[in-house]
C-alpha cells in the first residue's frame, strides 16, 4: 500500500511539473482551477444540499452582541462551497481548495463584503522552499491577498512575509516584512503609517508552530479594529490542550472585551487544518 501511494503522489507531482513547463502560469492557473470546479467545487454543491458537515467549535471569553461567535460557526456547513471559494481558488489559494477555510470566511464577512474595510494577512505564501512553511515551488505569492482584493471591492488589502524577495505593491494591496517570532519586527509593522489606525481583518497564516501563532496574536490582537475579526490558519491540533488553557487561563481574561473560538474544522484527520478565530466587541 506505501509503495502504491507513493508512486501515485510522484506520478501526480511529474505530471504537474510537466504542464506547469509546457503552460504559462496563467494558463497553468487557469486550467487548474476548471479542474478544481469541475472535479470538486460541482460534486460539493451537490453533495451539500444532503449532507452537512460543521467543524466542531469551542467558545471562550466574552459573550458579545448575536450573532454569537461560536453559534455562528458553528452553523457553517464546511462541505458547502461559496462564492469566496471560487475566488481564492481562482488566485492559487488553498484556502478553500485544500482547507474549507473560505466556508467559514464565507458566514463571518459577507455581509461586510462591500464595507470598505482594512484587511491585514502574514504569510504570502512564499514558492522559495529555504523559507520555513513555504507552498512550494508551485505556490502562487499573493493569491490570497489578490482574492481578498476581490472580495471586498472597496477594501484595502496589506500583506506581511519574512521572505522579502515576494513582496509586492498592486492596486489596494500593498505588503510588507515582518518576522512573527519578533516581538520588535511585529511592532514595526504596526508602526507602519498606513497601518495606523488598526484594520478590521486580520489574517494569520505564517509560520504554523504554536510559539508563532502565539506570538504574532499577541502583538496583533490590540490593532483590531472594535467588530473586528482575527483568524490564525493552520493551528495545530496537538497543540489543543495549550491553546485551550492559553485561552481560558490569559487571553479570556486580559482580553474581556473579545471572544474566542477554537475551530476544528472536519477535515478527514488531518492535524494542522484547525482555525483559531477572535472577534473584538463594538467599543
Amino acid at each position: 500500500m506505501e509503495v502504491f501511494e507513493l508512486s501515485r503522489h510522484t506520478t501526480k507531482g511529474v505530471l504537474r511539473t510537466l504542464v506547469r513547463r509546457i503552460l504559462s502560469p496563467k494558463t497553468f492557473q487557469f486550467v487548474r482551477f476548471q479542474w478544481w470546479y469541475l472535479s470538486s467545487y460541482c460534486p460539493r454543491l451537490v453533495a451539500s444540499r444532503l449532507v452537512k458537515r460543521t467543524p466542531q467549535v469551542r467558545g471562550f471569553g466574552a459573550v458579545l452582541n448575536p450573532p454569537y461567535l461560536a453559534e455562528q460557526i458553528q452553523s457553517v456547513n464546511a462541505l458547502a462551497p461559496t462564492r469566496m471559494c471560487r475566488v481564492m481558488t481562482k488566485y492559487g489559494s488553498d484556502k478553500g481548495r485544500m482547507h474549507s477555510y473560505t466556508t467559514v470566511y464565507s458566514a463571518l464577512f459577507k455581509e461586510r463584503s462591500d464595507q470598505p474595510l482594512r484587511v491585514l494577512e502574514l504569510g504570502l505564501g512564499s514558492n522559495n522552499q529555504d523559507v520555513p512553511s513555504n507552498m512550494g515551488v508551485f505556490g502562487a505569492p499573493g493569491a490570497s491577498l489578490r482574492g481578498w482584493r476581490e472580495f471586498f471591492p472597496h477594501a484595502l488589502v496589506y500583506g506581511a512575509d519574512i521572505d522579502r524577495r515576494i513582496l509586492f505593491q498592486e492596486d489596494r494591496i500593498k505588503t510588507f516584512y515582518c518576522d512573527q517570532l519578533d516581538q520588535s519586527s511585529i511592532r514595526e509593522l504596526w508602526s507602519d503609517p498606513d497601518l495606523q489606525g488598526g484594520v478590521d481583518i486580520i489574517i494569520e497564516d505564517g509560520l504554523h508552530t504554536f510559539e508563532g501563532n502565539v506570538a504574532f496574536l499577541e502583538g496583533s490582537l490590540d490593532h483590531l479594529r472594535p467588530g473586528g475579526i482575527y483568524v490564525a490558519e493552520d493551528v495545530m491540533r496537538d497543540h489543543i490542550d495549550k491553546w485551550y488553557h492559553r485561552l481560558e487561563a490569559v487571553y479570556s481574561k486580559r482580553h474581556p472585551m473579545y471572544e474566542f473560538a477554537f475551530v476544528a474544522l472536519p477535515n478527514g484527520g488531518k492535524r494542522d487544518r484547525d482555525l483559531l478565530v477572535v472577534r473584538r466587541g463594538a467599543d
